[in-house]
């Protein structure tokens, strides 16, 4: 009887309870005994594990957030610590173990794998900043809840006639800032991946509202700065009223759009289908819409990168 194990690692995001549920289920369904590893890697050093059946992952699909709940553990990274939880697996008997989490996550994972462990990694990260896939989980959620939040702001930053900046998540990848910026219609984007002139932003905007435009809304990566510091020296150079908002943890809150779900539950069951061809050590994702999977060797040789034929058609809508 094949054993498979699933944790969540590092910060959550919209749609890792879906994809719990697709791995479970689907394991389930092709006779395997399925586990839960509490708290990521510092649940797995502290053995902590729930036995999942169908009625444990029942009721989560539309959840956000994680139900076997996350934590970072800098122990596991240690010799010593990746021992413990190796010992706790081979104690259980466990020899697959999926790995839902970000760059850090993937670390553990391939960590676990030069130890004998059959892995597997799907990428739960908001920031949509793995390599070799087109979407992280809960990218299209959290680009939905950034959308929404500028519409919102829009409406009483037009009956103040005031800037507004907003920070977005993104310290080293800029693809919700530049997609939710893209997606609102905003005046300016900054993101960590291309340098910006803030000064001729800042001319952009005062002649617009002195063409009798009623507001102007800028969104920044926290990459690239906070919207505190930008609004001040939007406000310095144009004696606009500028006011900053952080949109902060918001932004991983909230259920799961149906992309999200669809997407995560198509990963959750391809990594049923590598289990039965004894394919293992790979990392999922999804390109050109199809479902593809990557040794952990490949992801961290590649090289994220920002779309820049998506950056031009900002350019040319502003």
């Amino acid at each position: 009887m094949k054993k498979i194990a699933v944790l969540t690692s590092g910060g959550d995001s919209q749609g890792m309870n879906s994809a719990i549920r697709a791995v479970v289920r689907t394991g389930l369904a092709n006779g395997y005994d399925m586990y839960g590893i509490k708290r990521g890697f510092k649940g797995l050093m502290a053995n902590d594990f729930i036995s999942l059946g169908s009625k444990e992952v029942s009721d989560i699909l539309y959840r956000g957030g994680t139900f076997l709940q996350s934590a970072r553990s800098e122990a596991f990274k240690t010799p010593e610590g990746q021992a413990k939880a190796i010992a706790h697996l081979k104690e259980r008997e466990i020899d697959y173990v999926v790995v839902i989490g970000g760059d850090g996550s993937y670390q553990g994972a391939r960590a676990l794998m030069h130890h004998g462990i059959k892995t597997y990694g799907l990428p739960g990260t908001i920031d949509n900043d793995i390599p070799l896939t087109d979407y992280t989980i809960g990218f299209d959620t959290t680009l939905n809840v950034v959308t929404d939040a500028i519409g919102n702001l829009r409406d009483t930053m037009s009956s103040h006639e005031r800037v507004s900046v907003i920070e977005a998540m993104g310290r080293n990848c800029g693809d919700i800032a530049l997609q939710a910026g893209i997606a609102s219609g905003v005046d300016a984007i900054l993101i960590p991946e291309v340098d910006s002139d803030i000064e001729a932003i800042a001319r952009s905007i005062k002649a617009g509202f002195d063409r009798g435009k009623s507001h102007s809304i800028i969104i920044v990566a926290e990459g690239a700065g906070t919207a505190e510091d930008v609004a001040k020296r939007i406000k310095d150079l144009t004696g606009l009223d500028t006011r900053p908002t952080v949109l902060g943890h918001i932004q991983r809150g909230g259920t799961p759009s149906a992309f999200d779900r669809v997407f995560t539950s198509r990963m959750g069951h391809k990594v049923i289908e590598l289990v039965k061809q004894d394919i293992h050590g790979v990392a999922l994702g999804i390109e050109n819409n199809q479902i593809t999977y990557h040794p952990f060797d490949d992801i961290f040789a590649a090289q994220n990168n920002i779309n820049d034929h998506l950056y031009q058609i900002f350019q040319d809508l502003i």
